[in-house]
């Protein structure tokens, strides 16, 4: 029986898309809390921490781990990351190839954010020395990448996070923006 003294859960996954497809794809994931564990910006540069870097590693080594993954744009920010990641369709198997061998199948993206969120607290535990608290937030933000515009906007929204920091929703200082000029109106893609 559920525990009704726990809020439900709603799904933020787009209802009937298959994620096991190849696909493109853009993730952010925040911190538990949304403490800023990974760094701070100066001057619209992120400054990386020691738990930072190992969050960036951590995802520059995820296509060890998955063969059929490519990393595109990718940013860690104080607390949380942005990146861009493909699936590809695993080669067809050549005539004659035993029906038992393995399938490189291309992982659902549920698998590769679990994988990666695993990996890099692992890795900020044991470079940080700390105990196992937790380090992400228990859910994270996903756009199904569908047009060659919608990824040049979300690489531009990447790249120049750190610059926004100021005025991110996800910066728990963040100053509130009284005029929003069209530079900085929400892509369509982000809302």
């Amino acid at each position: 029986m559920p525990d009704r003294s726990l809020p439900e859960r709603r799904s933020i996954r787009l209802p009937g898309f298959d994620y096991s497809q190849p696909g493109v794809y853009f993730i952010t994931v925040c911190t538990h809390d949304r403490k800023c564990e990974f760094g701070k910006i100066r001057y619209g540069k992120m400054i990386a921490s020691a738990a930072g870097n190992a969050v960036r590693e951590t995802w520059i080594g995820l296509p060890n781990r998955f063969p059929l993954l490519a990393l595109d744009s990718f940013i860690v920010m104080p607390n949380h990351i942005h990146a861009i990641v493909a699936q590809f369709r695993a080669p067809q198997k050549t005539a004659g190839a035993a029906s038992s061998a393995p399938t490189n199948k291309p992982p659902v993206l549920g698998t590769i954010v679990r994988a990666f969120k695993s990996l890099a607290a692992i890795e900020v535990n044991r470079r940080l020395g700390r105990s196992a608290a937790p380090l992400w937030q228990r859910n994270y933000f996903e756009h199904v990448v569908r047009r060659g515009e919608d990824l040049d906007a979300i690489r531009q929204y990447i790249r120049e996070n750190p610059m926004h920091w100021e005025f991110d929703h996800d910066n728990p200082n963040a100053r509130r923006r009284e005029v929003i000029s069209a530079g900085n109106v929400t892509p369509d893609w982000l809302s």
